[in-house]
Order: structure tokens, then C-alpha cells, then sequence
């Protein structure tokens, strides 16, 4: 009984009921997964007795990794344990600058990043590192607190009035995107019912809550609608490294069509969905899930279609070269500056966790 006691044992125990909550459906959507994701991170941290970032890096990898190998379709839940050894580095790298100008003032800046860089060791004791990491995962969380509504505030740039908007499935960024356009715009809105799980019925009927004309159709309709939207706005479960989606079933239905008819396709993304993870055609099971198809088709339709094999995949893979512009609550970007902004959120030698 003595070792339940024990704050290690009870932060491991965390991170497993965490998991289960997860795949037992108790979080609902990636923002609330991110956020406790990081509220446990934090923890390790809080109840850790760390003097040096090499230990703190070693124990924030071991959960990171179980979290990730646990979890693999949940990027985010990784990509904050690399966000969380990137604030590590960082806060090491100032440490160690403050305590070398006290001791040389004449040592250059340039000189103490290039040593950290070259493969130095993260030994060296610091007293305060704790503390400051503290400071600075605190000022993430408030980054992720805001991010939808700093990209809500981007709405007014890309939404003008009299347009028709197509969007699918239900999302909480891209139904926040649209409220805040239709308080200063009139627009109509296709929603796509993206069956068996989009539920594009939630969004159509909050969407008409706040007065904005909706429309839900059914997939099949896509293509036939398309040649009459003026912009294509959807969400996405997650940015892969090459500026590639992986999304909601239908999304490259609608991505395909949105190109041959020429239509701008931009996709609402915060920055904690972006991931260093690439698609491999092999590996399919990390990075698509299967739900029951009953929602698609009914098993009493016909007697042999007990003896078929049905298939209904989750996500959607879409290839960068179908998306026009990503929305991230740091402003728009290129698919093709994916990678640069993978440089500036993790560490090189984190993206594999």
C-alpha cells in the first residue's frame, strides 16, 4: 500500500486511465485530448524531483512514447510530448546562456546554441529549470486556450458576403470560424452530412441557431454541387508532415471535386494538430479505424450481404497538392511551409518519440 502512495505511481496510473477514458469515448474532440495530454505532462514535471533537463527529458519521452504507441490515432496526444521537450531544450539553452554570462559575460550566444546543438549532453545542473518549464507550459496552455478563437478572428479575411461556403461533418473550430464571418457577413452554408460519424446535422442545425441559411446534403451530392460553392472551409483530425490531411471520410471526395471545379479549399487547423508523422501505405492500421457500417448500410437489406466483407474507414487521406490554404491561429500558410513550421514546434531529434 505504502508504494500506491508513491506521486511517481500515481502519475503512472494517470496516464493509464487516461488512455482508457480515451477509447472509451469520454473526451470529446482533439482540443479536450490535447489539453489533457498536457495537464498530465505537466504533472510528471510538478511531482518529479528533477536537477538537470536530462533526467526531465528522459521521463517526459518514456510517458510520451506510451501515450503515442497507446493512442495512435491521436496524433496530438505525441505531438505535445515533443511540444513539451522542445520547451525543455529551450528553457535549458537560456539557463545555461544566464549562467555562462555570469561566469564569462565575454561568451557569445552563438556559441553556447551551437554546443547544445552539436549533440552536448543535458547533465549540467540547473536549480531553476523546473521552475521556468513551468512558466512556459503555462503560457502554451494559454496558446491552446485561444487558438480557435484566434483563428475564428481570421474569418472576416476569407468569408465575404453572398458567398456559398461547403464545409462537412461537424467541427468546433469550423463552426466557430463561420459564426464569427456571419456576424458581419450573409452567407450560405453547404453542410455535407459525411455519414456514418460526420454528423452534419449537429452542425447544420447550430449553424441555423445563429441565422445562418444551412443546407445539409448527402455525399453523393458532392460532386454535383460543387460547381456552384465559392469556397470549400473544413477541419482536419490532423497535418501531416508533407501538408497532407488525415480527415474525415469524404474529404478527399470533396477535395477532388473542390480541383477539377477550381474551388479554394482551406482547412482550419491549430498548430497542436500538425505532426512530424508521414503517411506509409504499409501502415495503414496506425493511421486509419473502422467503425461498424450499419450506419451506411443496413445488414437486413438483402440475405447475402451477410456473406460480404464491408469495410467503413474513419479518415480520409488527403494529399497536400488539394489543399489551397491552411488556417492556423498564427495566420494562414502554404501546405508546402508544413515543414517549416514543424521546425519551428518540435526538435529535430524529437519527431520520433
Amino acid at each position: 500500500m505504502m508504494k500506491l502512495e508513491n506521486p511517481k505511481v500515481q502519475v503512472q496510473q494517470s496516464f493509464l486511465r487516461f488512455v482508457s477514458d480515451v477509447k472509451q469515448g469520454k473526451y470529446h474532440g482533439s482540443l479536450e485530448v490535447t489539453r489533457k495530454t498536457v495537464d498530465l505532462l505537466k504533472s510528471l514535471i510538478v511531482d518529479g524531483e528533477f536537477t538537470n533537463a536530462q533526467g526531465m527529458m528522459s521521463t517526459i519521452r518514456t510517458h510520451g512514447s506510451f501515450l503515442h504507441k497507446s493512442l495512435p490515432h491521436y496524433a496530438s496526444v505525441g505531438n505535445m510530448a515533443r511540444r513539451v521537450l522542445k520547451i525543455v531544450r529551450e528553457e535549458y539553452a537560456v539557463g545555461r546562456k544566464n549562467k555562462s554570462e555570469e561566469m564569462d559575460p565575454q561568451e557569445s550566444l552563438h556559441k553556447i546554441v551551437t554546443s547544445v546543438d552539436s549533440g552536448e549532453d543535458y547533465s549540467s545542473p540547473l536549480p531553476d529549470l523546473k521552475l521556468s518549464v513551468l512558466d512556459h507550459i503555462s503560457e502554451f496552455e494559454m496558446e491552446l486556450e485561444t487558438s480557435i478563437d484566434n483563428i475564428a478572428q481570421q474569418a472576416q479575411e476569407h468569408i465575404h458576403s453572398n458567398e456559398l461556403i461547403l464545409t462537412l461533418g461537424t467541427s468546433k473550430v469550423v463552426e466557430s470560424f463561420l459564426r464569427k464571418a456571419a456576424a458581419h457577413r450573409k452567407f450560405d452554408v453547404i453542410v455535407v452530412d459525411c455519414g456514418p460519424l460526420g454528423k452534419g446535422h449537429e452542425l447544420a442545425v447550430s449553424l441555423a441557431k445563429s441565422k445562418i441559411n444551412t443546407t445539409v446534403i448527402g455525399d453523393n451530392a458532392i460532386f454535383g454541387i460543387m460547381s456552384r460553392v465559392n469556397k470549400v472551409i473544413i477541419g482536419t483530425h490532423t497535418v501531416m508532415a508533407n501538408g497532407g490531411l488525415r480527415a474525415l471520410s469524404s474529404c478527399h471526395t470533396v477535395a477532388l471535386a473542390a480541383k477539377h471545379c477550381s474551388v479554394p479549399v482551406m482547412v482550419l487547423a491549430p498548430l497542436y494538430k500538425l505532426t512530424p508523422q508521414y503517411l506509409c501505405s504499409y501502415d495503414q492500421d496506425a493511421f486509419n479505424s473502422y467503425v461498424a457500417p450499419d450506419g451506411v448500410l443496413d445488414f437486413s437489406d438483402h440475405s447475402t450481404l451477410s456473406q460480404i466483407k464491408r469495410y467503413c474507414p474513419v479518415f480520409d487521406y488527403v494529399p497536400p497538392e488539394l489543399v489551397t490554404l491552411f488556417i492556423s491561429n498564427t495566420g494562414g500558410h502554404a501546405p508546402s511551409y508544413v515543414y517549416r513550421l514543424l521546425s519551428e514546434l518540435y526538435h529535430p531529434d524529437d519527431y520520433e518519440i
